[in-house]
């Protein structure tokens, strides 16, 4: 199969190229595509060397499925072209996420509403990804009335640039500000910028992206979103409280059963999710599991993921395996 990886120099394009090789994903010729500076350029893929091409002969070389991590501007130009090709384009920008004609998909969460007349197919934002992935079996169980939830985001999500920042200062050697305050040693309640009501556009990502995969409206969610001076995947609070009581072996059991969720969970070993542990991990963690003592049939749960991985890369590869297992291609 002819796969293009769009953005394939960046930090999630990078790491799509790994998770294609790692997951064995049948990739029979890859089109590297990247800037105009980067072409001709080559990348290296399961042993053998791609020459990156432009977006227009990326088009051209007909791939079955394109994977585009070029931010949103790329893909509103170019996804609709890739997809009057006849390629399948799964996007890992905001560019189509609440387009109400394209499905956002977590395949744990809503794979099944995928077709073969989906020609541009969403990856959701990382936070909303990890989220929705616990919170799928248990809304199943118990149906979730509203959801709290304050994010502790790595530095890898605003890319390589936010990265060197991070440790040029940790280094204490003068760079480039990815952000406008010092990250280390720091914490930021600003991911992307503020909108009119007072929430930044991640929060709202969250907020509304959660809503679409979970395809019901009625779940309430209110976000707070941080970046931390962290690498290795985002962290979650996240209360929830449900419309139906439960008990919390159950939740714990129907979490461990859950596709894609490991729990960790035990206080007397004090084993709980965090980010060092969750790097290169293609799982969601769940920890600290309790019941919100001051209302009823709610639940408190840590969820910590690797953003890189299951929250951009591996998300977009689990898509097009399931496109591929289904014959949607």
């Amino acid at each position: 199969m002819k796969v293009a990886v769009v953005g394939a120099t960046g930090l999630v394009g990078t790491k799509m190229l790994q998770v294609l090789a790692e997951r064995n994903f049948p990739v029979t010729e890859l089109v590297p595509v990247a800037s105009e500076k980067s072409v001709g350029k080559e990348v290296e893929f399961k042993g053998n060397k791609y020459k990156i091409v432009s977006l227009a002969d990326a088009v051209l070389a007909k791939p079955a499925v394109a994977i585009f991590s070029a931010g949103g501007s790329t893909s509103l130009e170019w996804a609709p072209k890739f997809a009057e090709a006849g390629i399948t384009v799964i996007d890992n920008s905001s560019a189509w996420r609440m387009d109400v004609t394209k499905k956002l998909v977590v395949p744990e969460v809503n794979a099944s509403v995928l077709t073969a007349a989906d020609k541009i197919i969403a990856n959701p934002n990382c936070s909303t990804i990890q989220m929705v992935v616990a919170l799928q079996p248990l809304h199943a169980k118990y149906k979730i009335k509203r959801v709290v939830v304050s994010t502790y985001q790595s530095v890898t999500g605003t890319g390589k640039a936010a990265v060197d920042q991070l440790m040029n200062e940790r280094n204490g050697v003068e760079g480039p500000m990815a952000y406008k305050y010092k990250i280390d040693l720091n914490v930021i309640p600003q991911i992307d910028v503020f909108l009119e009501n007072g929430y930044t556009k991640e929060e709202m990502k969250m907020i509304l992206e959660t809503k679409k995969i979970m395809q019901d409206d009625n779940i309430k969610v209110t976000a707070t979103t941080v970046r931390i001076p962290v690498m290795g995947g985002h962290s979650e609070s996240v209360n929830v409280e449900f419309e139906n009581d439960f008990v919390l072996s159950e939740v714990k059991d129907l979490l461990a059963a859950a596709p894609g969720v490991v729990v960790e969970n035990d206080d007397a070993t004090q084993h709980y999710p965090m980010p060092l542990n969750a790097h290169e991990r293609d799982e969601v963690f769940v920890g600290r599991l309790r019941r919100d003592e001051t209302q009823a049939n709610t639940l408190n749960m840590w969820i910590v993921s690797d953003n890189l991985r299951k929250g951009a890369a591996t998300n977009a590869v689990q898509i097009a395996e399931y496109l591929v297992s289904k014959n949607l291609l």
